[in-house]
């Protein structure tokens, strides 16, 4: 397993499915895991369940005080941030264009676009001279429209940009910015998709989905030299021959 000792990794979401499922697989190779969600009791739980080299710090990533306070923490508790998976996302509620909720649609962009651009922003002046990761989880609906999902796949197609964004600025300067589109995962969102009854994805068996725990492993190899033939890119998990470089089948 890679060796993370010494290093600080900062993830958004980590209450459940992909973000927790990171925080274990990260502190498992020796890194300390700084949890970020609202949900504070579950981040907590976490934490205490990891040990002393976790820190849950709850906030919300649509707001911009909030995420440069939690990155304030984690440089506080921790020295620096080495490591930004930015994994939290909403995908509800899943509506046609024609009768979705403004506020409801700009609260997903908020989270899903803005959040992403905000642990971008307050991360990389600490990476810069000294390298970083920054790791963010895209989706195939950054490419395809999905009906129901214009929400979605309109923040999606914005991080796979900021990623691009980050490569372009950063790289020069020690910043490593790769996206990942993991396919269908098991987690509750796959489970707000299916009850929606929309699209073809809700009709996807739930056998269909891969454990949250093969992208977690994935996330810890992308931050190796061995995936940086695809900084400023997005991989994505579907593919086989990354699947066996990650070592994540089952």
């Amino acid at each position: 397993m890679t060796d993370m000792t010494g290093k600080t990794v900062v993830i958004t979401g980590a209450s459940r499915g992909i973000g927790e499922a990171a925080a274990h697989i990260f502190a498992g190779a020796g890194a300390n895991v700084v949890l970020l969600a609202r949900g504070s009791d579950q981040i907590g739980a976490i934490a205490a369940a990891i040990g002393d080299q976790a820190l849950a710090v709850p906030c919300d990533v649509g707001n911009w005080d909030s995420v440069k306070a939690a990155i304030d923490a984690a440089v506080a508790r921790f020295g620096g941030v080495d490591v930004l998976i930015n994994n939290a996302g909403l995908i509800e509620p899943i509506s046609t264009l024609m009768d979705s909720d403004p506020a409801e649609w700009g609260q997903v962009i908020d989270v899903n676009l803005k959040g992403v651009y905000y642990g971008m922003r307050a991360v990389m002046p600490l990476m810069v001279g000294k390298g970083g990761s920054i790791l963010t989880i895209s989706s195939g609906a950054a490419h395809n429209a999905l009906e129901g999902w214009s929400h979605y796949c309109t923040s999606k197609a914005g991080v796979h940009m900021l990623t691009q964004c980050v490569h372009k600025e950063g790289a020069g300067r020690g910043i490593r910015a790769i996206g990942l589109s993991p396919g269908t995962v098991a987690t509750k969102m796959q489970r707000e998709i299916k009850a929606s009854g929309v699209n073809p994805v809700a009709a996807l068996d739930w056998s269909d989905h891969i454990p949250p725990e093969w992208v977690a492993r994935a996330l810890l190899w992308m931050c190796t030299p061995d995936a940086d033939e695809f900084l400023g890119q997005e991989i994505a998990l579907r593919d086989d021959a990354i699947r066996d470089r990650a070592q994540v089948r089952g």
